[in-house]
């Protein structure tokens, strides 16, 4: 009962931590907790996946994950600008991905179209408890 417990506050931190991201001037995104579950390999660390779903216009302010976060990035419909770090921005379109090292800065992370919705799947591999997943930069 108590891994479930954790699983499900991880799950509700990635709700909550990208959707308190969303810029004022931009739409905000959605966060649909995906998947999450301990890697029984590799003790204390865990699999945790959200759907982000932005309207057409929907950006997050730029952010930092959890410092254990390696994170895999899958856009599944529509197309996404992100940059990180001080990186070139590049624009991902469905069934392209990237990933995050821990510990960067992702400057940029929003839908490239004004027009259409777009959706990612972020899946983190995180020490278990490891929160939040997303701080907003101020």
């Amino acid at each position: 009962m108590k891994t479930k417990a954790i699983f499900a506050t991880l799950l509700a931190t990635a709700a909550l931590s990208f959707t308190a991201a969303a810029s004022a001037q931009a739409p905000r995104e959605t966060v649909v907790p995906n998947f999450s579950h301990a890697i029984p390999t590799i003790p204390g660390k865990s699999l945790v996946a959200a759907e982000v779903r932005y309207p057409p216009g929907g950006a997050s302010l730029p952010h930092t994950h959890a410092k254990s976060a390696f994170i895999y990035a899958y856009v599944v419909s529509g197309a996404i600008e992100s940059q990180v770090d001080d990186g070139p921005a590049r624009i991902y379109t469905a069934g392209q991905s990237f990933y995050e090292e821990p510990g960067v800065h992702h400057r940029v992370s929003r839908n490239a179209s004004k027009t259409a919705p777009a959706t990612l799947l972020a899946v983190f591999v995180v020490d278990t408890g490891d929160m939040p997943l997303t701080t907003p930069q101020k």
